[in-house]
């Protein structure tokens, strides 16, 4: 027999993987008896085959490979108290021919990775739930500060607009915007002054509106908005006098003079009467 030959028919991998007829497995194993080199070429391939089971598991956090082991040792040492040693048959004292102990050492090999992983895979999923459960605990909170945001605006403006002492201002549009329009409420008394926006385009993120009041003739800062805040009252600065409001275009953050080119809205008071 040309040993070689034998060996690149791939007998061994038949053998080890269980794939070899009874007969084939016969022949095998009294060959094995009869040359080493056989022996050591089945040991050769069930290592490599060992091999590549570990280096496809998939990587464990350390925190949960302890908690498998620590379960393993555990369901060992109540199991051994049980039951008889399990009786181990080999190739030399087995009546009925058996796979190897290479392959044995692979399929539980391979049965610790596939529970390592069905393990890792739960915890993942344990975790993922759990983030879920906090994203829509976060969520519901964001919804209860929205409805609480939105109450507490309701209530301003009721307050604001029922406000004997406070003025309606109604802005309307320049020639440069003839569709842009908001109100003032503007409680001369306590200065308070209050915004609505009505229409006003969206603008680019490098500019915003600034609300003015006109006193004597000169312009005075009220702060600066953006028109998303379009149907919220808005707080703006306090001023006692004011013959006029007026709203510009912008940069970001506002300017100390108004672009009165850039005029949008314009609305006077009783004051200037």
């Amino acid at each position: 027999m040309n040993l070689k030959d034998y060996i690149e028919s791939g007998i061994i991998e038949s053998y080890v993987m269980g794939l070899a007829s009874e007969s084939e497995r016969a022949e095998f194993e009294q060959l094995c008896t009869q040359h080493p080199e056989l022996v050591a070429a089945r040991r050769k391939f069930e290592e490599s085959i060992e091999s590549y089971a570990f280096e496809q598991a998939i990587p464990t956090p350390p925190e949960v490979k302890g908690k498998i082991f620590e379960a393993i040792g555990n369901s060992s040492a109540r199991s051994t108290t049980s039951l008889n040693p399990p009786k181990i048959d080999t190739m030399e004292n087995s009546k009925t021919p058996v796979r190897s102990l290479g392959l044995l050492r692979f399929v539980a090999a391979a049965s610790v990775v596939l529970l390592i992983g069905m393990v890792w895979l739960y915890f993942q999923t344990k975790e993922q739930n759990t983030v879920l459960v906090k994203e829509n605990d976060g969520l519901k909170i964001d919804r209860d500060t929205a409805k609480s945001r939105l109450d507490r605006i309701v209530q301003e403006q009721k307050q604001v607009v029922g406000d004997p002492n406070t003025t309606v201002v109604n802005m309307v549009g320049t020639k440069v915007a003839p569709k842009s329009s908001a109100n003032i409420y503007w409680d001369s008394a306590s200065t308070n002054v209050y915004l609505v926006v009505k229409n006003m385009p969206k603008l680019p993120n490098d500019q915003q509106y600034q609300l003015w009041a006109l006193i004597d003739g000169k312009p005075s800062d009220l702060g600066v908005f953006d028109a998303t805040d379009s149907r919220v009252i808005l707080k703006m600065k306090n001023t006692k006098k004011a013959q006029a409001f007026a709203i510009t275009i912008e940069k970001h953050g506002g300017s100390p003079s108004p672009t009165l080119e850039k005029m949008q809205s314009l609305g006077k008071t009783l004051q200037s009467q």
